[in-house]
């Protein structure tokens, strides 16, 4: 790959976690790089550690070692503020659970990113509403999270992890509770965004028709990444 176009970098990643007497080792030297405008699939069965790492990549998880860089900073040597920064303004999370809080609306969910990072509430209101259009979601924008359905809850999400505008959206499992004709949808969706917007998506799955459809493809298996395919 081009290491001028590498937007993000994870080199030799360990992670472990307690285990009884002892420790579980998640990661054991995990290593991947993402280029700029690319839908990236992260695959491997459950429980192989996919989620640590993206949540390491997130800055959600620190690493026992390794380096993760990004824009060539060093994110695991962040301090408290820059990672919060980092968290908010440069990456996106969508989750397999939505996470939308139940007593705002669809608008209200959107927004808390931009009103984290200081834009006026009006600011905020204008570009959720944009969001919510673009995702099919405009009608929807006044109706709390239980009188949505499961796809277009998701969708909520990804409205939201977009409100900031992100280098990089991390998914987690995203099409894990939906159905496929709404898993579709929303791969579809991530395909747009990648084509129109130049925006990193990686998708972490254990679904392998899922784990077809990135231009960039890595497995993570026994804690290492063991192959990728362009």
């Amino acid at each position: 790959m081009d290491a001028e176009r590498d937007l993000l970098t994870a080199d030799n990643i360990f992670k472990k976690f307690p285990w009884g007497d002892t420790y579980l080792e998640v990661l054991k030297g995990a290593s991947l790089k993402v280029q700029s405008g690319r839908l990236a699939i992260l695959s491997g069965p459950s429980g192989s550690g996919k989620s640590t790492l993206l949540y390491i990549l997130g800055g959600l998880e620190k690493p026992e070692s390794g380096r993760i860089m990004f824009k060539g900073d060093a994110v695991d040597a962040y301090d408290a503020q820059k990672l919060d920064a980092y968290r908010n303004q440069s990456i996106g999370f969508v989750f397999q659970m939505h996470y939308l809080l139940p007593d705002f609306t669809a608008l209200e969910n959107v927004m808390i990113p931009a009103l984290i990072k200081g834009q006026s509430y009006q600011a905020g209101a204008d570009k959720g509403k944009a969001l919510l259009s673009d995702l099919g979601l405009y009608e929807r924008r006044d109706h709390y999270p239980n009188q949505l359905s499961g796809g277009e809850q998701q969708r909520v999400a990804v409205a939201r992890a977009l409100i900031n505008s992100p280098d990089l959206i991390l998914a987690d499992e995203p099409t894990g509770n939906l159905d496929r004709e709404n898993a579709s949808i929303l791969l579809k969706l991530f395909r747009q965004l990648v084509d129109h917007t130049g925006v990193i998506v990686l998708i972490a799955t254990h679904d392998p028709e899922l784990a077809r459809v990135g231009e960039i493809r890595y497995r993570l298996v026994d804690g290492k990444i063991e192959a990728e395919k362009t």
